[in-house]
């Protein structure tokens, strides 16, 4: 890891901090991770059950059990594995089962909401790849927990053309509404250009739910629109007219994660994976418009030579609406072939740490890259820290891992507990190999011994 001197130059130069906010050249911020799990292939969803104990989602299909003692059941509570779209073992995929949410009544209800890739359903077109789906459980409250699969009710489909590129991230707000994240449909060019995707691009057209952060009600279904949801009143487009009703936000390329901070003002935390020169972070805004694909991180986006530099940055969108900046974004080591002061290569969003561990990071947001270099299980923490005035871009530092931990692999998500503490899921391979997916806690650095 470079230093925090050379790493704030290199933020500078991405325009994430203004010479004005430069950070310190002080040591970063020391943490360790604890381990918590192992023995899974990558692990994508950590969720807190009210009992104490947790759920963790395998990107393969199963969510497994972390008891109170944190030690992790063998038996899992669900297996969807029949339910998934084929996954290439023993290789990179970005299928698979790839988030849960409880519902915020959970204690009463018992209710689970998962996302995973399925099948291309028969009204899709022949060429798509799949269909990323929402569904409803019940996760019943005798021990052994087990989520019966047949139990499923289906809320909501989105086909993709391609198989990378879900997003399918979902969490609850503080309204009680389901947000979903979804990709702008993938494909070998990138770009948002391609089978499946419109000319100007799925983030900047509203009549299709591809590239785009959706809020749903999940409290009823809609008769008349022949839904199992409803549409909050205040969405941007809940008439219909000029977009998709479901739609909350627009313009984003693949959102892997999303996260609501729970305290402060309880915002919306997107992290947004580049296509080849920035990786950026946004606060997503009801109706906000964030630019893909006429623009990346804070700058403009040359579609048809991804590899060069834009020669123009759109400031509005198509129905005129301003375009909304990233609060960070960061060099992509693809597009910077070379270059020192490229950090990584696909971001893993976060949480605003909320815990009481590390005081240093109370108020501020905690992420990752995936794995900082292509084809190395090597990725990296950070942490962006809010600006003195409470708005405008934020500054960024790296965390960096002491102890034990420090080896920990691909950053493939984060999770948090009922006391805002935050976990790290990791893969030791960048493939789907079994056996080397861990979730760890995040924590204080461990001691460095004394030199005799």
């Amino acid at each position: 890891m470079k230093s925090l001197t050379s790493l704030a130059v290199a933020i500078v130069a991405a325009g994430v901090l203004l010479p004005s906010t430069l950070v310190s050249a002080a040591e970063p911020t020391r943490v360790s991770l604890k381990l918590v799990a192992s023995g899974l292939v990558e692990p994508l969803s950590y969720n807190a059950l009210p009992d104490g104990q947790a759920l963790v989602a395998d990107q393969i299909g199963t969510i497994r059990l972390i008891d109170r003692s944190g030690k992790l059941a063998e038996t899992p509570v669900a297996d969807f594995t029949s339910k998934l779209s084929a996954l290439n073992k023993n290789a990179f995929d970005e299928r698979g089962l790839l988030c849960l949410a409880l519902h915020p009544d959970f204690k009463k209800n018992r209710r689970i909401f998962a996302s995973y890739t399925a099948p291309r359903r028969a009204s899709a077109p022949a060429d798509y790849d799949c269909t990323l789906r929402v569904s409803e459980f019940t996760l019943p409250a005798a021990e052994p927990l087990h989520i019966d699969p047949a139990s499923e009710r289906i809320v909501l489909e989105v086909d993709k053309p391609y198989f990378n590129h879900n997003g399918g991230r979902i969490a609850f707000g503080p309204d009680g509404d389901l947000y979903v994240s979804v990709g702008d449909g993938g494909g070998p060019a990138g770009c948002d250009i391609g089978n499946g995707h419109v000319p100007e691009g799925n983030g900047q057209n509203t009549t299709v739910l591809l590239a785009k952060i959706l809020r749903i009600d999940v409290s009823g279904s809609d008769a008349a629109r022949g839904t199992a949801y409803r549409i909050p009143k205040d969405n941007p487009f809940a008439d219909g007219k000029a977009g998709r009703p479901e739609i909350y936000a627009y313009g984003i390329r693949n959102p892997w994660a999303m996260s609501f901070d729970r305290g402060g003002s309880h915002e919306l935390f997107v992290g947004d994976v580049g296509q080849a020169r920035w990786e950026e972070v946004n606060l997503i805004h009801k109706g906000g418009n964030y630019g893909w694909p006429l623009r990346e991180g804070f700058d403009g986006m040359n579609r048809e030579h991804q590899e060069l530099p834009p020669t123009s940055k759109a400031e509005r969108g198509l129905k005129g609406e301003p375009l909304i900046d990233p609060i960070v974004a960061y060099k992509n080591a693809n597009g910077w072939k070379g270059d020192p002061e490229a950090y990584g290569i696909c971001i893993t969003g976060g949480y605003v740490y909320r815990g009481k561990a590390m005081p240093d990071l109370v108020g501020h947001y905690v992420f990752g890259d995936w794995t900082g270099t292509q084809g190395t299980p090597q990725g990296r923490l950070f942490v962006a820290r809010r600006p003195a005035s409470g708005t405008g871009r934020w500054t960024i530092e790296p965390l960096r891992v002491t102890g034990s931990g420090k080896a920990y692999g691909c950053v493939a998500a984060f999770g948090q507990d009922a006391d805002g503490e935050i976990y790290v899921l990791t893969n030791g391979s960048t493939t789907l190999t079994p056996g080397r997916g861990k979730v760890w806690k995040l924590a204080p650095a461990e001691p460095v011994a004394a030199t005799p």
